[in-house]
């Protein structure tokens, strides 16, 4: 157990620091009040456990510490429902209302898309 705690642990570290600066280097030169760094996260981390998922399902290719540490883990640390959530909810008291339509709309649909994707890209080259 220990070991399992300490292999979402470092996941979760490294996801969080990747959220951090994909978020700071992405918004950092935008005027936009839209949160592109949240989407972009949450795309992008769908795609990877996408992958993830379908790497274990062949069995023999990623053994389930591996798949702890990189779908609990990193995409755990990495992907922003949180933020995603506050940034809905600012959006709403700001009666942002188009941008909090694009803003579900696009992380749902990018987002399933993205596992999706994810899949494909790893049932094709295995």
């Amino acid at each position: 157990m220990l070991r399992t705690v300490m292999l979402v642990g470092a996941g979760g570290f490294i996801g969080s620091v990747m959220r951090y600066l994909l978020h700071y280097y992405v918004e950092k030169g935008l005027a936009s009040t839209f949160p592109w760094g949240t989407l972009i996260a949450n795309v992008v981390g769908s795609f990877i456990i996408g992958m993830v998922f379908a790497l274990a399902e062949k069995g023999n290719l990623m053994n389930a510490e591996w798949r702890i540490f990189l779908a609990v883990g990193i995409c755990g640390g990495f992907t922003t429902f949180s933020s995603f959530a506050y940034n809905n909810f600012t959006m709403i008291k700001e009666q942002a209302l188009g941008s909090l339509l694009l803003n579900v709309g696009a992380s749902l649909f990018f987002g399933i898309l993205a596992v999706y994707l994810g899949i494909i890209l790893i049932r094709v080259i295995f």
